[in-house]
């Protein structure tokens, strides 16, 4: 059943409130910032697939889409795809089999590796992401509902967080071009 509305109180907060209550007061504060951060990405996500319905796009597929679009041809070795996408393989194999079956990209033969898979971005999936990006670029990305310093503040805290967990090394001062 759907909310009508907003909730009374926050339940992240009263979720605190019962973690030390409880006697986890050493785990409150983590439990409280993880739940938060979850709960953000839901209510972003909810956006996010609200703008990319019209194009009957995931959010995956529409990553690796603007991925290959970024590329000064739309190709790339299906390793980098993975590489730069973050996501184990096999997932990244099930979204190129989708865009693939719908004509969006193409698997080509490596050039050099013989065991290896050239992504190519069809002229469809090219409009498709073009088109895509220009409705979350509207619906979602101009306006996340957050301040702007509130906006710098928690980028450059989860960047802390995720190069503090493995996720990037400091970039040279210019990224290489693809």
């Amino acid at each position: 059943m759907p909310r009508s509305g907003p909730l009374p109180v926050d339940p992240i907060a009263e979720a605190k409130r019962q973690w030390s209550a409880h006697g986890w007061t050493d785990a409150a504060a983590g439990m409280s910032v993880v739940t938060s951060i979850i709960r953000a990405q839901q209510l972003l996500m909810a956006r996010i697939d609200g703008a990319l319905k019209p194009f009957a796009l995931s959010f995956a597929r529409y990553e690796m889409l603007r991925l290959l679009g970024f590329t000064r041809q739309g190709r790339m070795p299906m390793a980098s795809a993975i590489a730069r996408l973050q996501v184990h393989p096999t997932s990244v194999t099930n979204t190129v089999d989708r865009l693939v079956r719908d004509g969006l990209i193409v698997r080509e033969p490596h050039p050099i590796d013989g065991r290896a898979a050239m992504l190519v971005l069809t002229p469809a999936g090219r409009d498709l992401v073009d088109r895509a990006t220009r409705a979350l670029n509207t619906e979602v990305f101009a306006d996340p509902a957050l301040a702007e310093e509130d906006m710098v503040a928690l980028v450059r805290i989860l960047a802390r967080f995720r190069k503090d967990a493995g996720d990037f090394t400091d970039p040279r001062p210019i990224p290489d071009p693809l």
